[in-house]
């Protein structure tokens, strides 16, 4: 018993450290052997609880206990507070625990380690997978490359100084072209993790979602959904699908920001050369009257002065025409891009219902319309169109933006119901004796099942969200009847 004891004072730092850190080729097989140790060291406790409860039936025992491994005891002193997400990784709050549950739970550990030698060797012997994981790692983290931008768009425009504006003008053009890749990844790690069927698939999308910063597979919770974490921060991957759609509301918004502050600047950049133009032409205008007036020739500079005035106001007609004609070209490029998008915006939301994102995407591209629309000067032939679509798109934009809260909703409540769900059957599971848990769990199926019967058919998830009532006015009902 006493080498027993010493073993399993020793789990907590070895269930800590059960898991699979994603880099490149070489610290993947550099962590094989040492999972390959830990699965050895818990066969072992597994054999030598096996011969304790041998020992102890021929000798008509009670079932011994050990300390109890859990947050409140051996966990604490070596290893600080244990993650909620990963809780039960580890064990509950409960002082003692018997060996016959020691014994399950250590066979939940080695599965958990025959499962992350599978991931390894699966990466190890697929060189495509290997080749992208190790250029995802060279990368900024999704998070700290918005940052980045975003801290970058933090832009004050010199707007009497041409050549600095200028050159704000290009930084924010290059801002532009990144927040659209930054955008066109957010869509892939998106479509990546939901929608393949294949892990390895899933695990790269996550290892572009969190570049260089890195991540680990620690644990399997309940529901079978990977727990993953990065830089000390746990997640399971609905809570990055959930981040990716943070994302991409912020971009959006950064590449409206973009936009306008290009627009502000190339406008001012614009007025300083015009200015310029003119106080060259007025020097130019005085330096030639200067040189023709004579007191000796008097009707003569007054015909030649009079001949300059008459081409210098010719000049500054034409120029003012070319100036005009440069705006109405630049106003209806604009109108264009606005009907473009517009255009994009209605196809895709045809056919409803849509994911969330879709809905996002079809309001981000209204509002683009919109700001583009409303800022076209009243004297262009634009002009008058401009304003009656831009009373249209509004419309569009509010009805959107509509769907958009409605949808987040119906999502919200999903998720909700789910966890109040979990929680539910944790209640259950701890206690199934007791009349106070199965009170508590009956009011967490209740709850869950109002939250699913608020979600509007025409959203994305109502169907999910049929099949969980269901199945969650079953479980009521069992509970009920225990009760």
């Amino acid at each position: 018993m006493a080498n027993l004891e010493i073993l399993v004072s020793e789990l907590p730092t070895l269930i800590q450290n059960l898991k699979l850190t994603i880099g490149d080729s070489n610290e993947i097989v550099e962590q094989i052997i040492p999972i390959n140790d830990a699965q050895e060291q818990l066969r072992n406790i597994k054999k030598l609880i096996a011969h304790e409860l041998r020992f102890e039936r021929i000798n008509n025992s009670a079932i011994a206990t050990i300390p109890r491994l859990s947050a409140a005891t051996l966990f604490i002193p070596n290893l600080g507070l244990v993650e909620p997400a990963i809780a039960e990784k580890f064990g509950n709050s409960e002082t003692k625990i018997s060996l016959a549950d020691l014994q399950l739970k250590i066979d939940a550990w080695i599965e958990w380690d025959y499962f992350l030698q599978a991931i390894a060797a699966d990466i190890l012997s697929d060189l495509k997978l290997v080749n992208q994981l190790n250029s995802n790692i060279i990368n900024l983290s999704t998070s700290n490359e918005f940052q980045t931008l975003n801290d970058g768009l933090k832009i004050d425009l010199a707007l009497g100084k041409a050549n600095i504006l200028r050159h704000q003008i290009e930084k924010i053009r290059d801002y532009q072209k990144q927040l659209l890749q930054l955008q066109q990844k957010l869509n892939y790690i998106f479509d990546t993790i939901k929608n393949s069927r294949s892990l390895l698939n899933i695990l790269l999308g996550v290892s572009a979602f969190y570049g260089k910063s890195g991540f680990a597979l620690e644990w399997l919770d309940d529901d079978h959904e990977l727990i993953i974490s990065s830089e000390g921060k746990f997640q399971e991957l609905t809570n990055i699908l959930n981040d990716c759609d943070y994302f991409q509301e912020e971009i959006a918004a950064l590449i409206i920001k973009a936009n306008t502050l290009a627009q502000q600047g190339e406008e001012a950049l614009k007025k300083i050369e015009e200015e310029s133009s003119k106080e060259a032409i007025s020097s130019q205008k005085v330096g030639i009257l200067t040189k023709f007036s004579t007191p000796k020739i008097v009707s003569s500079a007054l015909i030649i002065g009079s001949s300059l005035l008459i081409l210098t106001f010719a000049g500054l007609k034409i120029r003012e025409q070319n100036l005009s004609l440069t705006q109405e070209t630049s106003t209806i490029n604009n109108f264009k891009s606005a009907q473009k998008l517009g255009m994009e915006a209605a196809s895709l939301v045809q056919k409803p219902p849509h994911p969330l994102k879709v809905w996002q995407q079809a309001e981000t591209k209204w509002y683009q319309a919109i700001i583009l629309l409303d800022n076209i000067p009243a004297k262009t032939s634009v002009y008058d169109r401009a304003k009656k679509k831009l009373a249209y798109y509004q419309i569009n934009y509010k009805s959107i933006s509509q769907r958009v809260l409605i949808e987040k909703k119906a999502v919200g409540n999903l998720e909700s119901a789910h966890k109040l769900a979990t929680e539910a059957n944790l209640f259950v599971q701890n206690s199934p004796h007791s009349q106070l848990s199965r009170q508590q769990a009956q009011d967490k199926w209740q709850q869950a099942i109002n939250l699913l019967q608020a979600i509007p058919e025409s959203t994305s998830v109502s169907v999910e969200a049929k099949e969980m009532l269901s199945i969650y006015k079953t479980n009521y009902a069992a509970t009920n009847q225990q009760s």
